[in-house]
């Protein structure tokens, strides 16, 4: 072949257009989510990841993977902040995983999250997720639109919210996998130990808690759990208050916060769900420097134990947070493996 033929094939080559993964995004306006007391808007932003071969193949369909995010991270943070969609590229491209549709979700609220339960005070998460967001996806996508294609997972707050959602809805979700899940079961110190609850009593708005940390992740929980519509601005029912000097604790409000939102209370009703799924993988870093997570976390595998619920479990070397992103990243490694071998393709 003469060289010019020769360079003339080479650049028809690099002039070939080269199908490539896609980042849509787009809103959803949850009807879930209107008329909470606080105010919080319906209308959520929605991330959308579609592979390379979505574009190439137009007769394809493809299985869902929900991604669930943590505190103060809305739908744009995975994309915007780590790199996820050159590092699910990569995934499939090397055949980690097979080609799947991924969608994140802006569950956040002005306290940190929404802890995706239904709340009166917040707005309906459970079912935005759960019935709403998947009716949407596959109302615009090409979706394998079956639980045995549709997975979820989640990181932190998120990992407790996949578990959460998975086990309440098998019919939906085929399979789970959670980061570092949270809010597992009793730690090492007791909840209302944590928030400041002078701060928490003087509060006239909720940029007053800004200060703490724990406060405002403690008033998410709240106002998840203990929602009161009327006690504005916090919008809960405190399980404790400081009474001259000392805190007085509410043992009812106790009882019904910890029986709602610790994950391990809820394994005896839905252990029946949790036997459905197709997979069911967890995870936790050894050098969490919150050991209230890794006791309650170890305390959760015994639980499904007693109930016979089939799971994996791996605790591995790091700290909050970290290892989840990049190729040596358990997302990577670990979340995306798992669904190539429970999800249907």
């Amino acid at each position: 072949m003469p060289l010019f033929a020769w360079f003339a094939c080479l650049l028809a080559l690099i002039a070939t257009p080269v199908a490539a993964s896609t980042l849509e995004r787009g809103t959803i306006d949850a009807a879930s989510l209107r008329g909470n007391a606080a105010g919080l808007p319906s209308a959520r932003g929605v991330t959308v990841y579609l592979p390379d071969s979505y574009a190439a193949d137009p007769t394809r369909r493809f299985p869902v993977l929900y991604y669930l995010t943590s505190f103060f991270e809305d739908d744009r943070a995975p994309w915007a902040n780590n790199g996820a969609q050159a590092l699910l590229d990569r995934a499939i491209d090397r055949k980690v995983v097979g080609p799947a549709i991924v969608v994140t979700i802006d569950c956040t609220t002005p306290v940190g999250g929404s802890w995706y339960v239904n709340s009166p005070v917040t707005g309906n998460w459970e079912d935005l997720v759960s019935r709403e967001l998947v009716a949407w996806v596959d109302g615009r996508y090409r979706t394998l639109a079956s639980r045995d294609s549709r997975g979820i997972a989640g990181d932190r707050m998120g990992g407790h919210g996949a578990i959460r959602l998975a086990m309440r809805h098998p019919e939906v979700f085929g399979a789970v996998y959670a980061l570092h899940p949270i809010g597992m079961g009793p730690g090492v110190q007791t909840m209302f130990s944590r928030p400041n609850w002078q701060l928490l009593q003087d509060a006239r708005r909720i940029e007053d808690l800004r200060s703490d940390g724990f406060s405002l992740i403690f008033t998410s929980i709240f106002q998840a759990h203990l929602p009161n519509a009327t006690r504005a601005p916090l919008f809960f029912d405190p399980p404790a208050r400081l009474a001259e000097g000392r805190l007085a604790v509410d043992p009812a409000l106790t009882e019904k916060l910890n029986a709602s939102f610790f994950l391990d209370r809820q394994v005896a009703a839905h252990a029946g769900n949790l036997k459905r799924l197709r997979g069911f993988m967890f995870d936790w870093a050894r050098g969490d420097s919150n050991p209230d997570h890794i006791v309650s976390l170890l305390a959760f595998t015994r639980t499904l134990d007693s109930f016979g619920v089939p799971y994996e479990a791996e605790e591995y070397r790091g700290g909050w947070g970290e290892r989840h992103w990049g190729e040596d990243g358990r997302i990577y490694s670990e979340m995306l493996p798992f669904f190539a071998r429970t999800l249907v393709f």
